[in-house]
């Protein structure tokens, strides 16, 4: 019997990694956040408590809305070439500014400015920090043919 290895890539889901990819997922959103409200006119964050508060919404909310905002808004997000995931993290900037007290976006072009820097250095950061994915190993053992008519 001959055997075939397959090597494939493992899925990892959003929530996989535990406690040290939330971690390093909530700073990187800091991060990110911070420099936004450091470079965008509009956003503002007046205690560093808000801050902090709005960070963890904000990667909340990237957690568990931004997948259903995605699929719901495909079609308009596959039309624009990518363009309206500006606007869906846009919105999401906004709701965050909605449920934290003393964090502040003062209209929707200070948003979209901030989600592009936060976008931005999300990625970039990410991509600093990226590592292989894991890979599988599938061994599969192959049978002999079977004959039917042995004629």
């Amino acid at each position: 019997m001959e055997r075939i290895h397959i090597s494939r890539f493992a899925q990892a889901s959003p929530f996989h990694g535990g406690l040290q990819a939330a971690l390093t997922r909530v700073v990187t959103t800091g991060i990110a956040v911070f420099l936004a409200v450091a470079i965008v006119p509009g956003i503002e964050a007046s205690t560093l408590t808000a801050g902090a508060a709005a960070v963890l919404v904000l990667t909340f909310l990237n957690l568990i809305l931004r997948p259903i905002l995605l699929i719901l808004t495909l079609p308009l997000i596959v039309l624009s070439l990518g363009l309206f995931l500006v606007v869906v993290n846009a919105l999401l900037l906004e709701f965050t500014a909605y449920l934290v007290k003393d964090f502040t976006v003062s209209g929707f072009w200070p948003a979209v400015g901030g989600a592009l820097v936060i976008s931005i250095v999300t990625s970039l950061l990410n991509m600093r920090r990226l590592e292989p994915p894991p890979v599988e190993q599938v061994i599969v053992e192959r049978r002999a043919p079977k004959i039917i008519n042995p004629e």
